[in-house]
């Protein structure tokens, strides 16, 4: 076994010795990331023109070199992506022109209405992009597509639900607005009983896997009802919606949700004033009141939290015989960041658990024609109990990205 070690470590260097360094990467981390990984890019359009099949990503420590996951996306720009996790206050990193190794890869699978994003057998989180009706007998305007369902911890039990019998229009992670102005009339997308609007997958416009994230971006269409039974597409948005891929011996993962928001039409998109509208979040059936706790930024928890504004907030509890949860952070690019928060108190709905950031709960949002609004949020989804401490120095990281210092 020594042998083979070693054989393995002399053929590492050998190749290493064989590839061309195109740069050095510094990773500049200001605070402790407390076991937790952090995310970090930089653009690749600055450093080299280098074939993507022709890189390699080592970390440096002392004259130890060892090639580690990256992925490249091409999207706006040609951006490297890798993950990072110390408590030093700096890395090094050397990207290398050579034959890079290979890594698990965080796959996307579309099968039969829904998306799944899986590393190998263990599955993160389901997209539906299919119309699932609600139960025999309950009325069909109940119907939805666009949301996620289930979320998966990395133990799979699952952290969400849909069609509850007290809230049939409650779908997992999803994203309607309550209280709209649109064209003279107030319309309802989220309360689909009244049959005045609805949100409908129209299309993917992306999807990708690779050794560090899974990613897709579906086109969501915001249908308002006329009153002469036609409709028509008040909002269009993108919904992004990125996994982070975690190793076998990890308790957690990271999940990233951004929402770009643009008026359908040359009509304005009035969002009005109400106690919940955006991204919502039905928890478990598993939940109530005595076996689930939550602690937002401010130190907040189930009796008080409900109206109060945070950068994130954390629902943890008993899942079979386990424990788990997620947090749910909120960008300070967000509109009214630190956001309001409408989170069902231990007294209310049985004590079953509702949780989002609200943020139009205490003003309006008027979504202009011509332009793009942009809503960023990070979820970490984690088995355990997690501290206030983990969860801080994540969003920390969310809030302000890790800069990377390019030496070539």
């Amino acid at each position: 076994m020594a042998r083979l070690s070693l054989l393995i470590s002399c053929c590492v260097i050998s190749a290493m010795s064989y590839a061309q360094k195109i740069a050095t990467l510094e990773v500049e981390l200001p605070a402790e990331t407390n076991g937790m990984k952090v995310p970090v890019s930089v653009s690749l359009s600055e450093i080299t023109s280098v074939p993507d099949l022709l890189l390699t990503l080592v970390a440096v420590d002392g004259n130890k070199r060892t090639p580690i996951p990256f992925q490249v996306s091409q999207d706006k720009q040609r951006m490297l992506h890798w993950l990072v996790k110390s408590e030093s206050k700096k890395l090094v990193f050397e990207l290398m022109k050579g034959n890079p190794s290979s890594a698990e890869r965080i796959e996307a699978t579309k099968n039969d209405g829904a998306l799944t994003i899986h590393v190998a057998n263990k599955n993160l989180l389901r997209y539906m992009y299919k119309t699932v009706y609600p139960p025999a007998g309950v009325d069909s305007a109940f119907k939805r597509s666009a949301f996620i369902h289930p979320l998966w911890t990395p133990h799979g039990q699952e952290l969400t639900r849909i069609q509850a019998p007290d809230h049939y229009h409650h779908y997992g992670i999803w994203n309607p607005w309550t209280h709209v102005l649109f064209e003279g009339d107030t319309v309802d997308f989220w309360n689909l009983k009244g049959k005045k609007g609805t949100v409908r997958f129209g299309e993917f416009v992306s999807i990708s896997s690779g050794p560090v994230y899974s990613e897709f971006t579906a086109l969501h269409e915001h249908v308002v009802f006329k009153k002469n039974d036609t409709e028509k597409v008040a909002l269009n948005e993108l919904q992004t919606v990125r996994v982070f891929k975690p190793e076998n011996s990890e308790d957690y993962y990271i999940l990233d949700i951004t929402i770009e928001l643009k008026c359908a039409s040359n009509s304005p998109f009035k969002i009005l004033e109400y106690r919940y509208a955006g991204l919502g979040w039905r928890a478990t059936e598993k939940w109530n009141k005595d076996n689930c706790e939550v602690l937002t930024s401010e130190g907040k928890t189930r009796k008080d939290a409900d109206g109060t504004n945070a950068r994130w907030f954390m629902v943890q509890g008993t899942l079979d015989k386990d424990y788990g949860g997620l947090s749910m952070m909120s960008n300070p690019s967000n509109y009214n960041h630190p956001e309001p928060l409408r989170i069902w108190p231990d007294n209310s709905n049985n004590g079953e658990m509702f949780a989002m950031f609200a943020p139009t709960k205490n003003k309006d949002w008027l979504l202009e024609p011509g332009k793009t609004y942009t809503l960023n949020y990070r979820f970490v989804v984690f088995n355990g109990h997690f501290t206030k401490e983990k969860i801080e120095s994540a969003w920390n990281y969310f809030a302000s990205p890790a800069k990377v210092v390019i030496k070539k």
